[in-house]
């Protein structure tokens, strides 16, 4: 079919019938499973009906569904969880609790000038790479990084100056795969930019976010589901499912992002998963 600019007006008009007819349709049907579930909703009301909820916005056609597209390693029969419940992280408290110290530790480094030279493209493909939709940020501090840990080596000079940020760093059960992860860093990305849809590396580790400056007209959307920031209120998600973010506003953004194991791995499977990833890497740099 032609694009929508190219149709005949009839065509056109036929489309948009059909269009409104399947709307229409899909608007009757949930109303009728509202009225429908009601009652199973009630004797439900003390349970979460979250992933329930999902399932019918799925069938009714209001939600894509995304699955994992790691870049580098995907582990099967894990769930795929756009954001994953917060209280299966209870260690996360301490770092919420301490969003204040956090945040101060980073102004401070901000505002002295000597710090601004450690401050990198989160992006940096070399000039041999297709940039595909990484053009706009390639080397660009539009989206900069002032790293605390980098793919399992700590920056002791950039921890020294958070200490306290370092500290819970230092306590929390971050991925732990030699030459690769963990990675810690303040992610500062500047009015007007936007992060565009992209995966990551593998499902065998989660992303955390704690969001430390948010100024209003920032957001984020993993798979089907877009969130806004909360200063002091972290999230986990899977950055395999293709994710992207934005800041609309005039005035940077800034979180703390960390790595940690996906809590769907057993230990015996975490200590194969560092082993297979050495491996791999030794493989390809013979």
């Amino acid at each position: 079919m032609p694009p929508a600019a190219q149709q005949p007006p009839a065509l056109k008009q036929a489309v948009q019938y059909a269009q409104n007819a399947v709307d229409s349709d899909k608007a009757a049907l949930h109303a009728f499973l509202q009225d429908r579930l009601a009652a199973a909703r009630d004797a439900c009301a003390d349970a979460s009906q979250e992933r329930f909820d999902h399932c019918v916005e799925v069938l009714l056609g209001r939600r894509r569904v995304f699955t994992p597209q790691p870049t580098f390693m995907h582990f099967p029969h894990l769930p795929a969880v756009e954001f994953f419940d917060r209280q299966q992280f209870p260690w996360l408290d301490a770092f919420e609790s301490a969003t204040t110290t956090i945040r101060d530790e980073l102004l401070n480094l901000l505002a002295d000038r000597a710090n601004q030279s450690d401050i990198v493209p989160y992006v940096d493909y070399p000039d041999d790479v297709p940039l595909d939709q990484w053009r706009a940020l390639n080397r660009s501090l539009q989206w900069g990084a002032y790293y605390l840990m980098k793919d399992g080596v700590r920056l002791n000079d950039h921890l020294a100056r958070c200490p306290k940020t370092a500290a819970l760093l230092a306590a929390a059960p971050l991925a732990d795969v030699p030459g690769q992860a963990p990675t810690a860093f303040f992610s500062l990305l500047k009015p007007k930019t936007r992060i565009p849809p992209h995966t990551g590396v593998t499902n065998t580790r989660l992303v955390v976010h704690v969001p430390l400056i948010v100024p209003p007209g920032c957001g984020f959307r993993v798979g089907a589901e877009t969130r806004e920031w909360e200063v002091g209120r972290a999230w986990v998600f899977d950055d395999t499912i293709e994710h992207e973010a934005w800041n609309d506003s005039d005035a940077p953004r800034a979180i703390l992002i960390v790595d940690t194991w996906n809590p769907f791995l057993t230990a015996a499977e975490r200590s194969l998963v560092r082993a297979a990833t050495a491996a791999i890497c030794e493989y390809n740099h013979e």
